[in-house]
């Protein structure tokens, strides 16, 4: 019988992590950081970006709408 591997959801993103959950660019994440748009812990040099502030920010972005 073998051990199923345990799946841990992380809890904090790297901006690396949050730049490719979000599709875009990490220098990209790095701005909406620094402009407030993303929330983020600081802990000594390291920052990290909880999953909730992730996906409050993806359900706060405007939809795309075309009409023809």
């Amino acid at each position: 019988m073998s051990a199923v591997p345990r799946v841990i959801e992380p809890l904090l993103y790297t901006p690396e992590e949050a730049a490719e959950a979000l599709r875009l660019g990490r220098s990209t994440v790095y701005e909406l950081m620094a402009d407030g748009a993303l929330e983020y812990v600081k802990q000594g040099r390291c920052r990290r970006i909880k999953v909730a502030v992730l996906k409050a920010f993806v359900a706060g972005m405007p939809s795309e709408t075309t009409t023809h």
